[in-house]
């Protein structure tokens, strides 16, 4: 069996004298879509957080692509091949669409493919095409977002990690984002999808962990999870 992409391994993180994560453990296939579930304030941005270098765990290791970047800083991760699509989106407001697009291909590895990406991004979400002369802050909650998937996207990763991308979007867009995840896995990206909303990622997953109070609960096939009745009893309210 080969070795997995990301690995996750008995990771902790504190603020202060609070832990946020105690021992998880996990791991990302190439080509899977891996969802991570759970309440408002179970450490789920903590551990996209800790896997992008913005916190620096306490103990543990997080291995990509046989390399342990554990507290290495974020434009290295990035560099690695490591996309972040952060909660509230957090576009560059005053910069247009095309001025977004164009800073997410800072990464060296994107460089030269730049043009070619952009293309890629633009006929994946015509509607950036068409406000590509637009101020970011002026687009709706949904353009954000696919724009802020766009950005990520010039960086060329290979493997994109979303955090809460349904959040505060209207249900309509909420099945368009889950639906551009899914094509993005079918075309050969991998995913780690961090979401509240646990039956629509779990539904699109191959792979879950539930997360609660900072610590894996429970893991299996996506299907498994939504079928099972201590989730569906927590998560589902059924």
């Amino acid at each position: 069996m080969s070795a997995p992409l990301l690995a996750v391994q008995g990771l902790d993180l504190h603020y202060g004298d609070a832990q946020a994560l105690a021992d998880v453990s996990l791991e990302v296939a190439a080509g899977e879509i891996v969802a991570i579930v759970g309440a408002n304030g179970a450490g789920k941005s903590s551990l996209i957080r800790a896997i992008h270098g913005i916190e620096k765990p306490t103990r543990g290791r997080i291995v990509f692509d046989g390399q342990d970047i554990a507290g290495g800083p974020s434009h290295r991760v990035c560099e690695a091949g490591i996309g972040h699509v952060a909660e509230g989106r957090q576009v560059f407001p005053n910069l247009s669409v095309l001025e977004n697009l164009e800073m997410g291909a800072a990464p060296k590895r994107a460089r030269a493919a730049e043009r070619k990406t952009m293309e890629r991004v633009m006929a994946l979400f015509p509607r950036l095409a068409e406000r590509r002369d637009q101020a970011a802050g002026t687009l709706s909650g949904g353009e954000q977002q696919m724009l802020a998937i766009g950005r990520c996207l010039m960086g060329q990763p290979r493997l994109v990690m979303f955090d809460e991308p349904s959040l505060g979007l209207a249900p309509t867009i909420v099945q368009e984002v889950f639906r551009i995840v899914r094509r993005l896995n079918e075309e050969g990206l991998t995913i780690l999808l961090v979401e509240q909303n646990v039956q629509a990622s779990l539904r699109i997953a191959h792979r879950g962990y539930v997360l609660e109070n900072g610590r894996i609960e429970l893991s299996g096939a996506g299907g498994d999870l939504l079928a099972s009745d201590r989730v569906r009893q927590a998560y589902l309210g059924l």
